[in-house]
């Protein structure tokens, strides 16, 4: 018997996959969008802004030396007929996708007692859980076409260190405002993903999340510009936040033959950040 091939361009080769990204024209889908285009992989990004899908797809594009591209698919995935639209216009394009990364997010922040019911909690788990059900139900068949238990379809849920932090007020919303809906939403990404492991393990599709801690992005805009990347940095034993490399790395792990017996799993990457934030006392000379 021979010996298997274990060389880095074996176990972590993605060129010629078929990727979709939602939420890949800025922010952490745009990074993991790069991070497959780069590495030869056909990668369709959706989000409801057109021209900043045409422009992210133009600068990844710019940097390519190879077969990968990106293309781009406008689309709101904001509901289940959303969802639908953008499964159904895919399908036109392709009979085959490898990779699904369900990136799509947003967040709210208000007042504890009055945070608003269609935008702070409809709305948030409409984007951050139900799109990711409905994304991945609708494009199981494609997924598991020609899929096999050493080369299986592949999701990937972005999730967020929010999801096991409780803490719902701080330097990324206003004074006097809280993220509520946002950990609660992140927490049933979590579930979800090992829900569709089990489900989906028998047709060869691993579903895999990533909770990232801070990363430049919109949705972090606000943090950002109230602290600044070294008020930031202080609170990350790496001394730094996330980078494109941080989460391309993670995500090609996770859809390339080094990761086809990892499924169900919540990948942290936060710099360490958590361990920072459950300091219980600071330390005192006696």
């Amino acid at each position: 018997m021979s010996s298997p091939d274990l060389t880095i361009s074996s176990l972590f080769n993605v060129r010629g996959k078929i990727v979709l990204v939602t939420g890949g024209g800025s922010g952490i889908g745009k990074m993991i969008a790069a991070g497959f285009a780069q590495n030869g992989a056909k990668v369709y990004i959706a989000a409801r802004k057109e021209n900043q899908l045409k422009e992210a797809a133009e600068e990844i594009n710019s940097g390519v030396k190879g077969p990968g591209k990106v293309f781009y698919i406008p689309a709101n995935v904001g509901s289940k007929a959303g969802c639908v639209a953008l499964v159904n216009e895919f399908k036109k394009r392709e009979s085959k996708v490898h990779i699904l990364v369900n990136n799509s997010g947003i967040t709210w922040g208000g007042p504890f007692e009055d945070f608003p019911e269609e935008k702070g909690w409809d709305n948030v788990f409409n984007v951050n859980v139900k799109s990711i059900f409905y994304m991945t139900a609708g494009l199981s068949e494609l997924l598991a076409k020609d899929s096999t238990n050493q080369d299986p379809g592949r999701v990937i849920n972005i999730s967020s260190t929010a999801s096991v932090e409780p803490q719902s007020e701080g330097v990324l919303s206003s004074a006097g405002n809280g993220t509520w809906s946002y950990q609660a939403s992140k927490a049933a990404v979590n579930q979800l993903t090992a829900q569709l492991a089990v489900k989906l393990g028998p047709r060869h599709i691993t579903v895999n999340a990533i909770l990232p801690g801070l990363f430049p992005s919109k949705m972090t805009a606000f943090g950002f510009k109230q602290v600044g990347d070294e008020g930031f940095a202080t609170m990350q034993p790496t001394g730094r936040v996330g980078m494109p490399q941080d989460i391309a790395g993670l995500a090609l792990f996770l859809a390339s033959p080094a990761s086809s017996h990892v499924t169900g799993t919540h990948t942290l990457i936060d710099g360490g950040a958590r361990y920072l934030h459950s300091a219980i006392a600071p330390q005192t000379k006696l």
